[in-house]
């Protein structure tokens, strides 16, 4: 029924194909979408039932750790970040905290410094004037600073992240032997609608790649809400031996892994910690093409994975012109609502509530993107961080 009364449509829009193409586009475009829903409700019925194991007793007696911070150019966030870390439920004489300037031209230095004024534990801001190895930029700041920390766990996050007050332990008791790293959770915060699809948009990603890494398969870690122990990062040789990468975190993770060790994926509220949004739009493109470097050392099952995931919209639009409107709005409307149920039990995993209201403009905003860093991607420019261009 629908092939015959959508061959006149076609025709009015200059499409001409043989009956039975035509037949056999509707066959593909039908399955691509059952694989599609598919995947995504598994996904959603998987996080829905699969709980996080039950943590092990924190060691005793509690050990000492190292937070480690690379920043540059960060006078606006570094104070808001070091008032949490003085906040953290631990004894502070058993925390290290080492923060490396790299070369700041603001006041980075000097705020973090005032921020640390009079604390109970160790801290230092080191100058960051040379490279290690094969390390630079960040990578080379964290080589820096874990060959001056002195204990057995390296936490690292980032001068524009507010880590929660439990955020030590709730990494710390899934740190068993041979657990190489430990990732947290980050959800974007900020009062801007630009700022909260970005909150959605993280959490919604973060959820899924739960998903995997309950069923034991590796994705990767984030270098901004991460433990990995002294002995896994010391068995890679360090960043200044990796080869550089504008992925830091996923180059660490990928080489702890091929030394034998295991991971930890934590999505619990104890290890949510909150980041500054990217205040404009190509600032946030050029963070995504930053993560798309570390999307292509994936597996090639979850990148056909991503493929298909990412080719919902184009889909949507055969099925416009093929099918008809009303059969896309169905569709989309369907979307909205299985991917709704995932952000519901993201945000209520980690005591928070999900911003439903924004699920249709989330659409736009996810189109955007994606139509956007596609292009962005293609074009011959270098990555960026923090003023500085990589290859």
């Amino acid at each position: 029924m629908y092939c015959r009364a959508t061959w006149p449509t076609l025709r009015r829009w200059g499409i001409s194909l043989p009956l039975y193409n035509f037949g056999l586009m509707v066959t593909a475009l039908t399955l691509y979408l059952a694989v599609w829903f598919l995947i995504l409700s598994v996904s959603t019925l998987l996080f829905a039932l699969r709980r996080s194991p039950a943590p092990e007793p924190l060691p005793n007696p509690l050990p000492r750790v190292s937070i480690l911070i690379a920043a540059r150019n960060e006078e606006a966030a570094i104070g808001r970040c070091l008032h949490h870390i003085r906040q953290l439920h631990y004894p502070p004489e058993l925390v290290e905290v080492l923060v490396g300037d790299d070369a700041s031209s603001d006041r980075t230095r000097t705020l973090a410094e005032r921020a640390m004024q009079d604390y109970a534990g160790t801290f230092r801001c080191v100058p960051i004037t040379d490279t290690m190895g094969t390390a630079l930029g960040k990578a080379n700041v964290l080589a820096h600073l874990a060959r001056l920390a002195t204990t057995e766990y390296f936490f690292i996050t980032d001068a524009d992240i507010a880590v929660p007050t439990s955020w030590l332990t709730g990494l710390l008791v899934h740190a068993q032997p041979r657990v190489g790293t430990v990732t947290g959770l980050t959800l974007v915060e900020g009062p801007r609608l630009f700022d909260q699809l970005q909150g959605l948009d993280w959490l919604l990603s973060l959820g899924l790649v739960q998903v995997v890494s309950d069923l034991g398969r590796p994705v990767t870690a984030m270098g901004n809400n991460m433990l990995i122990t002294r002995t896994a990062y010391e068995a890679t040789g360090g960043y200044e031996r990796l080869p550089f990468s504008v992925t830091e975190d996923y180059e660490l993770f990928q080489a702890v892994l091929q030394q034998g060790f295991s991971f930890r994926n934590v999505f619990r509220p104890e290890v949510l910690a909150e980041s500054l949004p990217m205040p404009s739009v190509s600032l946030l493109l050029h963070q995504r093409r930053r993560w798309l470097r570390g999307v292509e050392g994936l597996p090639w099952w979850l990148q056909a994975g991503l493929l298909v995931y990412a080719g919902f919209y184009p889909a949507l639009l055969v099925l416009a012109l093929v099918v008809g409107p009303l059969a896309a709005l169905v569709v989309l409307g369907a979307k909205m609502l299985l991917q709704g149920v995932l952000a519901a039990l993201c945000f209520h995993r980690v005591g928070r509530r999900a911003p439903l209201r924004l699920l249709p403009l989330f659409e736009f905003y996810t189109l955007g993107l994606t139509v956007s860093l596609g292009l962005f991607r293609l074009l011959p420019i270098r990555f960026e961080w923090k003023g500085r261009q990589y290859k």
